[in-house]
């Protein structure tokens, strides 16, 4: 067993991070050597090297602490610095335990001999992109060291940004030995850009320049955001108490700290640190401080695993040395050893297990240790407030992470929760993160100098105005911040433009933004962001119509001849049941043939108008009209809406009855100059060119419909609804054939990935609740009124018997049962009729007669009896159950 072993340091001594660390690293080395559980026996020795901020002493501390015979590496606290050396260290086999390193590109397999016990800025910037998802910003500009440190830390919010459909839209570098001047070019650059959320990931700053321009700069007012990363309270949390003034340029920035659960060993080292400082409180202590103790314990007790499994610690010499001395310096490069069984070392690290102050200390396979989250601090009124914690695990909450992690880990978005946040400039209403024209620039916004229809968009007297500019200009109203806006008119005078070539402006950083009657259309979406839509619109078809083609049968059109059919026969199958029932008991269905026939047939059809002079006696009667009247309500009432409807719309004189017909057809189409729908129709329906006449004015469209394919004109014409009801509003004699076989909608174009198209989006929505919409509607499209949309039916629908089918079987089952029980009624007293008379008469013996002929006076003899009043047979009954006395 050894009586030492050697352990290197390489850092910057005269550093926020390194003074915190080198007074922790010396009382972690002197709690080691006092514990005898670890490295019994063994004194560990702590050889430590100064690299200056520079990567070439650093590397130079690297090898002199080499030559020494150390067993692991610790440090440094730069990214460039550690780069180099774990090169230096992976060659040697010596294990490289950084506490400040935070590069996430350190953790690749190229440094398989490089660990991390602190978090990585991978999970640092995962952490910062869930707070600009949380707060729904979609841009941030990033301000970062260009070194590796700060290089790969902004890739790495890139990309996390990017999973989440937001995005960096401009990188500010500073350079290592930033100044003041470099710091304000860079913000005063930044001025001109519309995001207002900044993401600052830099070095420790004790005397905060950044922030000091900042806020000479009037940059920390409520229009801005600031996102630090943990440099800052690095920083802060070395300062002395008298230093916290310093606060008041840093009011409303909100960052991040690496979590350091409190903790029985936690207060225990802070308590030595204060004896250590001479009373000062926590003076210089930064969640640094806390990592490289730990580093050193972990180390330490790796070591102690790798003694007592190998009994002692050896080196071999490095073959590779070739020169056996290098002149100039003190570096002797012959003395550098590869340290025997480094690669067990660095497994007996990885499944390093203990507590320290800094929680629980374990390695994923990556070599960093496990996140232990991070706390969210809130700078306000001249204080550090924590609004929050945030892990891998459960996101943002207003719980420590160690608390969420005993409990089932669940990341929600509808769960996250932090404090309040006081914001730059005092507010705590969530900032909007952008503003429009930073520069002074106003937005430049194309609009269409149309030539027709130019209620919808035009200029006149050198002004802009029309439909779509005072739907925009009203929205803007609706828009919580000032949008400076120039209009520029786009086209010739001579014919509307191109609205396709206008929206590529757009894209083609032409215009900001285009405002006019663009239809939102796929390929358009594809290159610029659209509002919401503020007017329906889609394809129509315009034909000639004529109204003349009424005729004096059309009555007999809301029915099929089926239903006519079946509903007369109902009305004589009622007559001759009525009939039926009520013939033996009311006198007003008796009477000669002629006249039963007539009141027959003339109580059914009275039924229809719910005049009957004849009133209904029978029981069963009244059951067969109740349903009956049911069937006439219900067939009258489907009768009279099917009839207003057919007299109500128009039919058109054109054989086109929709677009397919129009297709098949050989006419000549007419189609608005500078409208989507020329490339629709030989696009997407593959009509010919040949076959599309360009028409310029709601005047042309009239001329060329009247004409006719025949006489050089058009057989119909293909537009926007918007501007087809415009166009009939004004003229008579056309329609609307069908319905709009596309669905589209009008709306504002905008650069992609604007800000203002979601909040116009917000806006629209807001004037079309309020009503503002379609008063802006109705003062430019109806002032000659509005048209009634003209829409054909080739041929209007008529009702069907399949329709009634149920009601007819209902009617008819219980006209058939009402029947049945008179039938069975009547037979039951003819039988009894006969039975009587036989008891009563004396019967003469006649001569027998053959089969038929007294069958079919048996029926004769019953309808003589049925046809006998109902009352005169009770009669016959009644004496014959009450004979009279005989006198004596």
């Amino acid at each position: 067993m050894p009586a030492s072993v050697n352990l290197g340091a390489v850092f910057t001594f005269d550093s926020v991070i390194g003074r915190a660390a080198k007074v922790a690293m010396k009382m972690a080395v002197d709690d080691v050597n006092a514990d005898p559980r670890v490295l019994s026996g063994t004194k560990l020795n702590l050889i430590m090297k100064d690299a200056e901020c520079s990567v070439f002493l650093g590397a130079i501390g690297a090898f002199q602490a080499l030559e020494e015979g150390i067993v692991a590496m610790v440090g440094p606290q730069s990214s460039s610095i550690a780069h180099m050396v774990s090169q230096i260290a992976d060659a040697l086999q010596v294990p490289l335990v950084s506490y400040g390193a935070t590069d996430p590109t350190l953790s690749s397999l190229q440094f398989p001999y490089f660990f991390r016990t602190i978090q990585s800025d991978l999970e640092q910037m995962i952490a910062v992109a869930d707070l600009i998802e949380f707060n729904e910003w979609k841009e941030v500009i990033a301000v970062y060291l260009d070194d590796d440190y700060g290089r790969n830390g902004i890739s790495a919010l890139r990309d996390e940004l990017e999973n989440r459909r937001l995005k960096i839209s401009h990188k500010l570098p500073l350079s290592i030995q930033f100044d003041s001047n470099e710091i304000t070019t860079l913000l005063n650059q930044s001025k001109s850009f519309g995001p207002r959320v900044y993401v600052v990931h830099i070095n420790p700053d004790p005397k905060l320049r950044f922030f000091n321009i900042a806020n000479k700069l009037e940059m920390m007012t409520k229009d801005y955001v600031w996102i630090v990363t943990d440099w800052l309270f690095a920083t802060l949390d070395s300062f002395s108490p008298v230093n916290q003034t310093s606060l008041s340029v840093l009011q409303g920035v909100v960052g991040f700290r690496q979590h350091i659960p409190d903790s029985r060993r936690k207060r225990d080292f802070v308590s030595k640190w204060r004896n250590a400082h001479k009373g000062v409180t926590n003076g210089g202590l930064n969640a640094y401080g806390y990592y490289a103790y730990d580093t050193i314990w972990a180390v330490a007790r790796s070591i102690d695993g790798f003694i007592k499994v190998h009994s002692n610690i050896t080196f071999v010499v490095n073959n590779t040395n070739k020169p056996s001395h290098t002149q100039g310096n003190d570096l002797q490069l012959d003395k550098l050893k590869v340290l025997a069984g480094g690669f067990e070392l660095v497994n007996i690290l990885l499944q390093s297990n203990f507590t320290g102050v800094t929680g629980r200390l374990q390695f994923n396979s990556n070599r960093n240790i496990i996140s232990g989250g991070y706390d969210v601090i809130n700078i306000n009124q001249n204080a550090m407030t924590t609004v929050g914690y945030w892990s891998n695990c459960s996101g943002f909450s207003v719980i420590p992470a160690e608390i969420l992690k005993s409990k089932k880990c669940k990341r929600l978005t509808q769960g996250q929760k932090l404090g309040n946040i006081t914001w730059p400039g005092g507010g705590t209403e969530r900032p909007r993160s952008w503003v429009i024209a930073g520069n002074g620039r106003a937005l430049r916004i194309g609009v269409p100098r149309r030539v027709s229809f130019v209620e919808f968009v035009t200029v006149k007297d050198h002004q802009i105005q029309g439909y779509c500019i005072d739907v925009f200009n009203k929205a803007l109203e609706f828009i919580p911040y000032d949008v400076p806006h120039k209009f520029i008119p786009v086209g010739d005078r001579k014919e509307n433009p191109s609205y396709d070539a206008l929206v590529k402006n757009v894209a083609d950083n032409v215009y900001d933004a285009v405002v006019g009657d663009i239809a939102i259309v796929t390929n358009r979406t594809q290159y610029v962001d659209f509002s919401q839509p503020y007017a329906t619109s889609g394809l129509v078809i315009v034909a000639p119509i004529d109204n003349a083609r009424t005729n004096a049968w059309v009555f007999l059109q809301p029915f099929t001849a089926d239903m006519w059919c079946v509903t007369a026969a109902s009305f004589v199958m009622i007559g001759v049941v009525i009939w039926i029932l009520e013939h033996r008991v009311n006198d007003d269905f008796r009477g000669p043939p002629k006249r039963q026939l007539v009141t027959a047939f003339m109580f059914s059809l009275s039924t229809l108008f719910k005049t009957n002079q004849e009133r209904t006696i029978s029981s069963l009667s009244k059951m067969v009209m109740i349903v009956w009247l049911f069937l006439l309500m219900v067939i009258t009432a489907s009768y009279t809406a099917s009839l207003t409807s057919i007299l109500t719309v128009e039919q058109l004189s054109s054989p086109i009855t929709g677009i397919d017909s129009l297709i098949s057809s050989n006419w000549p189409i007419g189609y608005q100059v500078g409208s989507f729908a020329y490339s629709y129709l030989t696009d997407s329906l593959y009509i010919s060119k040949s076959r599309l006449v360009q028409l310029g004015s709601p005047e042309e469209y009239a001329i060329a419909l009247q004409k006719g394919p025949s006489r050089g004109g058009v057989a119909a014409v293909i537009d926007e609804l918007p501007y087809v009801e415009l166009f009939l509003s004004k003229e008579t004699g056309f329609g609307i054939i069908g319905q709009p076989f596309t669905k589209s909608s009008w709306g504002f174009a905008f650069q992609k990935e604007s800000p203002l198209a979601l909040d116009m989006s917000t806006a629209i929505l807001k004037l079309a609740e309020t009503g503002e919409l379609q008063k802006i509607h109705d003062k430019w499209l109806c002032k000659m009124g509005c048209s009634e949309e003209r829409t054909s039916n080739s041929k209007p629908d008529q009702l069907h018997l399949i329709s009634f089918w149920g009601l007819y079987l209902l009617c008819g089952a219980v006209t058939l049962a009402s029947l049945l029980v008179f039938l069975l009624r009547a037979i039951r007293q003819y039988a009894r009729f006969k039975q009587q008379e036989k008891d009563i008469a004396v019967s003469p013996s006649s001569e027998p007669s053959s089969t038929s002929r007294h069958c079919s006076q048996v029926l004769i003899n019953f309808f003589n009896f049925i046809d006998k009043k109902e009352e005169a047979i009770k009669k016959i009954f009644t004496q014959c159950d009450n004979p009279e006395p005989q006198v004596r």
